[in-house]
């Protein structure tokens, strides 16, 4: 039972991301659904779901921070007239 209610969960909120307009707001919702992928493999020793989820949560965190990353260098160049 619960581990369909997480399955269930998971693809909800990895749907839910295509809804969002921002770019890190979308990366942070597939992160999140990621980890309850990553969850869910575990539950039912499914390496390949946990390895595939694994890479997709590391890509949408690593993407988030390369955009917060960019945007704060932009608005410290802004900042100082460059």
């Amino acid at each position: 039972m619960w581990l369909n209610v997480i399955g269930w969960t998971a693809t909800a909120v990895f749907s839910t991301s295509y809804f969002f307009k921002e770019p890190s707001t979308l990366r942070k919702i597939q992160a999140a659904a990621a980890s309850l992928w990553v969850l869910y493999g575990v539950l039912i020793h499914s390496a390949p779901v946990i390895v595939a989820n694994v890479i997709v949560g590391v890509a949408a965190v690593y993407t988030s921070v390369q955009l917060a990353l960019n945007k704060s260098a932009g608005s410290a160049g802004q900042n100082r007239g460059l």
